[in-house]
C-alpha cells in the first residue's frame, strides 16, 4: 500500500481504526475491513489510489469518528535553514513519516507553492515547510529535522453565510462617515458592537482579534510629529528644502517636497507625516509666494502612499506576517508605483488646484 501511494503521491497521515487513531502504524498494521484512512492528496492523485486499491470513501459514521481523532495532530509551519538535514534530500527520501510520524503538506519556495510530488521533491535552503505532526512532539520533530520553526498565525475559517453581513456593515459606517453624519471612530466602534451581536465575531476572541503591534506602533508614532513640529524640527525642514530648491521652479518644488513626504510616510505612519510635512508645505509655499493649496494636497497624497516599508502604514503591518512577506518585498513593489503616483498626482493637483 506504502508504495501505490508513494506512486500516486499521496500521504497517508494515519490510520483509524474502531475511532482509535494509530500513529505511524500505517506501515506496519495489516488493514481490516471497516478501517479508515487518513489521506492528503490531489483530488486526481487519490481518485488513482482509490481505484488501485479499490478503497471507499468514509460514511458519515466513520467521518464522526475520524474528526473526534484529529485531536491528538497539530499543524506547524517550518523554514530550513543551510545546516538542516534536509537540504538536498526529500522528505520521503529520509522516511519522514514512518520515522517521526510526520506528514509534509506543503513546501513555500521564494513565494511560491509547491503543490505536486510534495515528499520526493528536494528540499533547499529557506524552503518553509508545513508539516503535520503528532500532538506535544513538535519540538523533537524540529529538534530532529534541523529547521526552525515559525510563530503560529493561527486559522482563519471564514464563515460565508455572514460574509456579506459583515461588508455591508463596515460600508455603512464608512459610508455615514464620509457623508459626516458620524464620527468615523464611533462609527467603527458601533461596527464591532454589531460583529458581536451578530456573533460574526465571537465575544471570547474579540480581544485576541486586536492586533496590538499595530496600536502601539501608531500611538507611539503621533508624538513623535507633534515633538517635531514643537522643536522647531519642522521649520528645519522647510529650510533646508527651500535652500536646495533655490531658483526652481514651483512645480519642481513641489515635486521635491512630495518625495519627501512620501519618504517620512515610509517611516512614520501618515498621520504622523502628515503633522509633520503639513507645516513644511506651508512654510515653503509662503516662501515661494504661492497658494499654500497644491502643497498641502501633495501632502495629503504623498503621506498615504507609504509603499515602501511594512511600518508606514498599518495595513502595510498587518499583511506582514499572514502574507509571509520580507522588508524587501515592499520596496521592491512599491518603489514603481510611488514612481507612478508621483507622475500622476503633481500634474493633477497643478490643475485642480493650481499655484
Amino acid at each position: 500500500m506504502q508504495e501505490t501511494a508513494d506512486k500516486s503521491d499521496v500521504a497517508i497521515l494515519g490510520l483509524v481504526r474502531d475511532g482509535a487513531r494509530l500513529y505511524g502504524q500505517s506501515r506496519s498494521v495489516a488493514l481490516r475491513a471497516g478501517d479508515a484512512l487518513v489521506l492528503e492528496a490531489r483530488p486526481d492523485a487519490l481518485d488513482e489510489f482509490r481505484s488501485t486499491l479499490n478503497l471507499q470513501v468514509a460514511d458519515k459514521g466513520r467521518e464522526d469518528l475520524l474528526n473526534a481523532s484529529g485531536e491528538g495532530v497539530e499543524i506547524i509551519e517550518v523554514v530550513v535553514p543551510n545546516d538542516s538535514r534536509l537540504i538536498g534530500r526529500s522528505a520521503q527520501s529520509i522516511g519522514l513519516s514512518w520515522r517521526q510520524r510526520t506528514v509534509l503538506l506543503g513546501i513555500s519556495r521564494r513565494g511560491n507553492r509547491i503543490t505536486s510530488q510534495l515528499r520526493k521533491t528536494e528540499i533547499e535552503t529557506g524552503d518553509i515547510l508545513l508539516l503535520l505532526v503528532p500532538r506535544d512532539t513538535s519540538a523533537h520533530v524540529v529538534e530532529w529535522l534541523g529547521v526552525l520553526p515559525l510563530a503560529d498565525r493561527g486559522l482563519a475559517v471564514t464563515e460565508n453565510s455572514k460574509v456579506w453581513l459583515a461588508i455591508s456593515l463596515f460600508a455603512g459606517a464608512v459610508t455615514a462617515a464620509s457623508f459626516g453624519l458620524i464620527y468615523l471612530p464611533i462609527a467603527l466602534g458601533l461596527v464591532v458592537v454589531c460583529y458581536v451581536l451578530a456573533k460574526i465575531i465571537p465575544l471570547s476572541e474579540l480581544y485576541t482579534h486586536i492586533e496590538w503591534p499595530v496600536v502601539v506602533l501608531l500611538g507611539s508614532m503621533i508624538p513623535l510629529g507633534a515633538a517635531l513640529e514643537t522643536s522647531g524640527g519642522t521649520e528645519l525642514i522647510a529650510g533646508t528644502l527651500v535652500g536646495l530648491t533655490d531658483g526652481w521652479p514651483a512645480w519642481m518644488v513641489l515635486t521635491v517636497l512630495m518625495v519627501v513626504t512620501m519618504t517620512l510616510s515610509d517611516v512614520l505612519n501618515n498621520t504622523a507625516t502628515t503633522i509633520v510635512a503639513a507645516p513644511v508645505g506651508i512654510q515653503m509655499a509662503q516662501t515661494l509666494g504661492v497658494s499654500p493649496d497644491p502643497f498641502l494636497m501633495a501632502v495629503a497624497v504623498a503621506a498615504s502612499s507609504a509603499f515602501l516599508t511594512p511600518i508606514g502604514h498599518k495595513n502595510n503591518t498587518l499583511i506582514l506576517g499572514p502574507g509571509g512577506y520580507s522588508f524587501g518585498d515592499y520596496w521592491r513593489m512599491g518603489l514603481p508605483l510611488e514612481i507612478i503616483v508621483v507622475a500622476v498626482s503633481i500634474p493633477a493637483i497643478l490643475v485642480f488646484w493650481p499655484l
